[in-house]
């Protein structure tokens, strides 16, 4: 099963929910917590273009935030990249 690393931030319903998916799933989840550390959310936005949070990679494909998972989830695309 892929390693799912997602920047997240404290009490984020948004990361919450997508983290609740993915250990449902069974996944290896990498937490990064990026919002009080500034170097850590630089290096975040300069992988994703993105300042928000959380932030989700499974294995080496980035997935985007919690709305870009779930709308992945819908079309059944998670599962695939969660067995590669």
């Amino acid at each position: 099963m892929a390693n799912v690393t997602i920047y997240t931030k404290f009490y984020c319903p948004y990361c919450e929910r997508a983290i609740a998916l993915l250990e449902k799933k069974g996944a290896t989840i990498t937490n990064i917590e990026a919002a009080t550390k500034p170097d850590v959310r630089a290096k975040m936005n300069e992988l994703t273009g993105r300042n928000t949070f959380p932030q989700i990679f499974i294995g080496d494909t980035y997935v985007g935030g919690c709305d870009d998972l779930m709308a992945l989830e819908a079309k059944g695309g998670v599962d695939p990249l969660l067995a590669a």
